[in-house]
């Protein structure tokens, strides 16, 4: 227990935090933005994983770890793209349309590497390049919240300002509060000259970007290769954060660093004597136990709100 609690309380523990919080961050926001336009992204798993591979292969092939972001960008706009044409414009269903780019990716990416570099569980044979860690002057140079905040990878730092941004985004500029009025009543802002389907195609584009970004960041930071299904369900888990943090960017940045504690805390629980399988267990449980808290905070408002509103009251 005494070497447990040394783990949890160190600054190495607290820093992995932000490492392994990271995918998840960019997933959740990447579900804010679009759940705020009314327009549920569940294919944003799918769209990791592909983002990962892609820059894998393209930094591979340019020898530039910055072609290869942008080559994982780019994929993630591209099938955020297409799930937005057939869902805006053939009115395909939204979940079954998420479904089909997980399903795609899972299988899909693992053929197109092959077909690649003849790899089938991971990229051992390409040589692909990550982007690089950033020491902030004089920040790093703090006790105890120097090694804490300086020295991550550079889609780190991204991470946390588009926290920033977000909020900025949805609170201040005009396409947030188009965003916003879409996702809460889209016949009053058509009624007023918003276009729903537009505001909405924006918004899987920026679901799409965030998520694109985590998947660039699993390959090219969090690990230096591809590996078959490696998000490992971290797009599930943002969905589930910006669930918990209730729709909103603080919350969902909170929820996130507390998915993202679970994970770190199972990477630590490795060095003890518990079983791997246990430990790999960890995130997950966190997930359905945030999520039970998170119905019953719901239900209980829920109730509330039906007490005010009852004839006996008035």
């Amino acid at each position: 227990m005494n070497e447990l609690l040394n783990i949890a309380f160190s600054t190495d523990f607290a820093f992995s935090i932000l490492r392994v919080a990271t995918p998840i961050l960019f997933a959740a926001l990447g579900a804010l933005i679009s759940n705020k336009a009314g327009i549920v992204n569940i294919g944003l798993e799918g769209i990791m994983l592909d983002s990962a591979l892609t820059g894998v292969v393209v930094s591979a092939q340019t020898g530039s770890a910055w072609v290869g972001l942008a080559g994982a960008v780019l994929a993630g706009l591209l099938i955020a793209a297409i799930l937005g044409f057939f869902t805006l414009k053939f009115r395909t269903h939204i979940i079954l349309g998420g479904v089909a780019v997980n399903m795609f990716a899972s299988g899909g990416t693992v053929f197109i590497l092959y077909l690649v570099s003849g790899d089938k569980g991971a990229s051992t044979s390409l040589k692909s390049e990550v982007l690089p860690n950033v020491r902030i002057p004089l920040v790093e140079d703090i006790p105890v919240l120097g090694p804490i905040l300086s020295g991550h990878h550079l889609l780190t730092y991204v991470a946390l300002l588009s926290v920033v941004a977000m909020y900025y985004l949805l609170k201040r500029m005009p396409l947030g509060l188009r965003i916003r009025s879409v996702g809460e009543n889209p016949h009053a802002a058509q009624s007023v000259g918003v276009r729903v389907n537009r505001v909405q195609f924006t918004a899987l584009l920026l679901s799409g970007l965030f998520a694109s970004l985590g998947g660039a960041y699993m390959s090219m930071g969090y690990l230096s290769l591809f590996s078959r299904d490696m998000t490992a369900g971290r797009g599930w888990i943002g969905i589930a954060a910006e669930a918990v943090g209730r729709s909103t960017t603080v919350g969902t940045f909170l929820s996130s660093l507390v998915f993202g504690a679970a994970d770190a805390l199972a990477n630590a629980l490795q060095i003890l004597k518990i079983p791997s399988e246990l430990v790999a267990t960890t995130p997950y449980v966190t997930t359905v136990v945030g999520l039970t808290v998170y119905a019953i905070a719901e239900a209980r408002l829920k109730k509330r709100k039906a007490r005010r509103h009852s004839p006996s009251d008035s």
